[in-house]
């Protein structure tokens, strides 16, 4: 489903710069700058959506530095409104494109990646848009340190079996392959708003977890 245009807001994401990184090319390097606690550990959500996540995350772990990347400027909107409410510090907010990764993060700079309920891009002719297709990983292996994870969560089982297969060419280590994730149980584990509503329908959601070999 498109997201509806928003007139207003440029204007409320210019108003929220506390949140909302505006120039997020020229802390390239220097991400852990941005925050109050630069020492610590930076974590990236790509396709941040509507900011559940990486609010209920930034909660949860206070001792980690949160950057969400969102495409859609309509819907970073919400996502700057959630972390508002919620009086996080430790999260930012950059409506950018996945594919300008290398442009915005240094090598090394990342320590988790995660991708929730990404677009599966399900015809073939539209391989190359999924997060998990190869040019991505490149990107990612670039930017993560050393060890950094990677966490895909999706409830679309063709998106899950393929990024499995694509991780295994690129060479990765899987770390963890849950085809049911939510009767793990796991405390850890904040939802996303699709992971809610598919959830609540009985759909199996997917994680796994992988690092590059170095």
């Amino acid at each position: 489903m498109r997201a509806r245009y928003k007139p207003w807001a440029d204007n409320y994401l210019r108003e929220n710069h506390d949140i909302m990184e505006l120039h997020p090319y020229s802390h390239k390097g220097r991400w852990n700058n941005v925050f109050s606690a630069p020492a610590s550990p930076l974590h990236l959500e790509i396709g941040t959506g509507k900011g559940q996540f990486i609010a209920g995350m930034a909660k949860q772990f206070p001792n980690i530095n949160f950057v969400g990347m969102e495409v859609v400027k309509s819907i970073i909107v919400s996502a700057v409104d959630k972390v508002s409410q919620e009086s996080i510090s430790n999260v930012r907010l950059i409506n950018e494109n996945a594919h300008d990764l290398l442009e915005i993060f240094a090598e090394n700079e990342v320590d988790t990646i995660y991708l929730n309920f990404s677009d599966p891009w399900p015809k073939n002719r539209h391989e190359k848009r999924r997060l998990t297709y190869y040019t991505f990983l490149e990107k990612y292996k670039h930017i993560l340190k050393p060890n950094g994870q990677i966490i895909l969560k999706t409830d679309n089982q063709q998106l899950f079996e393929y990024s499995l297969v694509s991780f295994s060419q690129y060479g990765c280590v899987m770390d963890e392959v849950s085809v049911d994730l939510h009767k793990k149980e796991d405390p850890e584990n904040i939802m996303t708003e699709y992971e809610e509503k598919f959830s609540a329908k009985g759909q199996p959601i997917y994680r796994c977890k992988v690092r590059f070999l170095m």
